[in-house]
């Protein structure tokens, strides 16, 4: 009987071939690397942030800043939650809107230098005496700004009955904590506890020519050195350089004035040949300096009835302003740079 052979394969099926366990694939490897881990992947590299990322989240927390104060701000004058003293002072005004719209003007537009900050006391009554020029009461502004991010108090002003009736101005004025310079409220807010500041070379400082620059005009009959006196306040002298060149007055059209009612109106080389934009003040450097303290309690009750007195202590603090005026003139190179 004829036998049919068999082949027998060499490597057997792909069933017989595989042992229990092994692994698929193992076969068409090398022994050495049957069961041996699979290394891990390597780990992903870190993120660098750029600088535009960083710019962005800087705007982004500032917007998110701005927002929400501003609707804290709202808030608070829809529902009345806000205090306003006898004088119409409203920190919260001031402190939200007007000093925030200073303070460019101020660091970037004159980048004011203070000096003497720490002769303003950190509490009680002080009364600040400071020159006046610069055809607008910009040196105000900026003391204002001064004192109260410098010294962290509020600056009450003494000003004139004009600005108080114009409008928007006067109501601004009186938010901003300012009253008439007459002598009842003056002896007032320091009898409060105050720091007040007045200028005595009223409109004839800030109205003179620009000829006349850093001569400080006659200081009137010294009505602040006797509510000094009276309260027992001590008097700062305040010296401003920079103040006199950003609207340099060359000529006064006095019948206009009048016909405005204004005490001078002015000439200077951009106003009013270039309208509107000759409003914008040149960028002078400035320097804002406050002296030592002159202390008032040293004379009895006496010399507040006494001219003498008066005088004698006007003429020391008009002629230590003088004096520093000129030494910062000397040391400073250009009006525009320092």
């Amino acid at each position: 009987m004829t036998e049919v052979a068999k082949v027998i394969p060499l490597h057997g099926g792909a069933g017989s071939a595989r042992r229990a366990g092994a692994r698929p694939g193992a076969g068409s490897g090398h022994p050495s690397t049957y069961g041996s881990p699979i290394p891990p992947e390597p780990p992903a590299a870190p993120v660098q942030e750029t600088a535009a990322d960083g710019f962005l989240d800087d705007l982004r927390h500032k917007l998110v800043g701005q927002i929400t104060g501003t609707a804290e701000f709202l808030r608070r004058r829809i529902t009345g939650d806000y205090e306003v003293d006898d004088f119409g002072f409203d920190p919260h005004f001031t402190d939200n809107v007007l000093l925030p719209a200073l303070r460019p003007l101020f660091e970037k537009w004159f980048r004011v230098e203070v000096r003497g900050i720490e002769n303003i006391p950190a509490d009680g009554r002080a009364l600040i005496v400071a020159n006046h020029a610069g055809t607008l009461p910009v040196d105000a502004l900026m003391t204002s700004v001064a004192v109260h991010d410098l010294a962290h108090r509020p600056l009450r002003m003494l000003a004139a009955d004009l600005a108080f009736g114009m409008p928007v101005v006067g109501s601004v004025t009186r938010k901003a904590g300012h009253t008439l310079a007459c002598h009842p409220d003056a002896e007032r807010l320091l009898r409060e506890d105050q720091v007040v500041a007045v200028f005595p070379e009223g409109y004839k400082g800030l109205g003179k020519p620009f000829s006349e620059r850093y001569k400080l005009q006659r200081f009137g009959r010294g009505g602040f050195v006797s509510a000094a006196l009276q309260t027992k306040a001590p008097i700062v002298p305040c010296s401003i350089v920079g103040s006199e060149e950003i609207y340099p007055k060359i000529a006064d059209l006095t019948s206009i004035a009048r016909l405005l009612g204004l005490p001078y109106f002015p000439i200077t080389p951009l106003f009013p040949a270039l309208g509107p934009l000759g409003i914008v003040p040149l960028p002078s450097k400035w320097y804002i300096e406050f002296g030592s303290p002159i202390a008032t309690d040293v004379y009895d009750d006496a010399a507040v009835e006494d001219p003498m007195v008066l005088f004698e202590v006007t003429d020391h603090v008009r002629e230590t302003i003088q004096q520093t005026l000129y030494r910062l003139l000397t040391k400073r190179r250009n009006v525009f740079l320092g």
